[in-house]
């Protein structure tokens, strides 16, 4: 007989691989598959970071590190906030994680005890939710709609506060729905959560892919508050598993303590890939990949709302569209998976991303190149256009 830890009742897979998989074994039986469902750069890692790589192998950089991080790769990250956001963070308040989750992970075991509150989007990335089930606290999903651009707000944040919460988690740009949480806003967010005595968690893993949008970073309101970034989504290094977290300064040593037990570091040859990466002759390569992500968006969000998809807020960040569908649909979950039997057209249902009204949602990744979106985008057309012949 399994026994699992209770924990493990409340913390649900990914519905998306599930669907991914299934596109993978009908592409192995020779059928084409449009994918706008995984939240991954379709772009191969930039070939000078590549090189990085492989010369810190061929150097010998085979080891463990300082569980902070090497010291450079630090460094590059400090120069990097001061060169973009005009904010000067000491080194020391930057650690190197095995990814963004890493990150997350340290942050909420140093953070959270059993009981303790988290307070969250829903919508909202599914694993923030379960990381704080992995600590034992209790993830306080408030629902967002377009009316808040999809976002907390302070007075939301305010009236949810109650006396077991210990944090609020933030996310700008988000997944699923692209959003920015202004700067006026997060400022009012930091001013109420430290009323509050609590902590605020923000995540900037898609930090860099805005588009025209200001892009700033919450370390230029506040020091007393832990960002958490990666080198995954701008930088396209998502299997080097390489991120970052910064963390008010008396909390660096308890931090550096547990990473030393959970994961003793990050993999070394990535971190030298991340510190070429982050250097500013890379800096044009993923300025153009931005640009062309901003492209696919202008390409897909008319296209899409052309078919009767209601996206009401334009996202200014990230790689996603969070659709409206319920003018098509009243099942978005059987929706998705339907398409991808009948057309070959993945996309991700909002049941991955909370319980907000998710069988009205979609979420669309325009991580594909605009050929083959718009391939996409016909067979959609032709599936609606079925589906509305049974119907009359």
């Amino acid at each position: 007989e399994t026994r699992t830890a209770v924990r493990m009742n409340n913390i649900a897979p990914f519905y998306v691989m599930d669907l991914l998989t299934r596109a993978k074994e009908m592409e192995a039986q020779g059928r084409s598959v449009i994918h706008m469902e995984v939240g991954e750069p379709d772009f191969v890692t930039a070939e000078p970071v590549i090189e990085a790589g492989k010369a810190a192998l061929d150097a010998g950089h085979t080891g463990y590190t300082p569980a902070t991080g090497i010291p450079e790769l630090r460094q590059a990250i400090s120069d990097h906030y001061l060169t973009h956001f005009d904010v000067d963070i000491d080194p020391k308040r930057i650690i190197v994680t095995p990814g963004a989750s890493g990150a997350l992970q340290l942050v909420l075991s140093v953070l959270i005890d059993p009981g303790h509150e988290v307070l969250m989007a829903d919508p909202g990335y599914p694993c923030n939710k379960n990381f704080v089930e992995l600590v034992s606290g209790v993830p306080v999903c408030l629902p967002v709609g377009p009316e808040s651009r999809y976002q907390l707000d302070a007075g939301q944040i305010d009236r949810a506060w109650g006396p077991k919460t210990n944090a609020a988690m933030i996310a700008s740009p988000s997944n699923p729905t692209g959003t920015l949480v202004t700067q006026p806003e997060l400022k009012d967010i930091c001013e109420l959560v430290a009323a509050k005595g609590g902590h605020l968690i923000v995540d900037e893993i898609y930090q860099g892919l805005v588009y025209g949008a200001d892009c700033y970073s919450a370390l230029s309101i506040s020091d007393n508050l832990f960002v958490i970034n990666s080198f995954s989504k701008y930088f396209g290094m998502t299997g080097w598993r390489v991120g970052w977290l910064v963390a008010p300064e008396s909390y660096i040593e308890p931090l550096d303590t547990l990473a030393q037990n959970i994961f003793i570091s990050s993999s070394a040859p990535s971190q030298y890939a991340a510190l070429r990466a982050i250097s500013t002759d890379c800096r044009h390569i993923m300025e153009d990949r931005r640009e062309e992500f901003k492209k696919r968006r202008d390409f897909l969000l008319p296209a899409l709302s052309k078919l009767g998809f209601d996206i009401p807020v334009v996202p200014e960040g990230a790689f996603y569209l969070y659709a409206n569908c319920a003018e098509l649909t009243s099942d978005s979950f059987a929706f998705a998976y339907e398409l991808l039997a009948s057309e070959g057209v993945a996309v991700t249902p909002g049941k991955d991303f909370g319980a907000n009204k998710p069988e009205q949602y979609l979420r669309f990744a325009y991580t594909t190149e605009i050929d083959k979106m718009k391939e996409g985008v016909r067979r959609i057309e032709r599936f609606l256009a079925k589906k509305q012949e049974k119907i009359s």
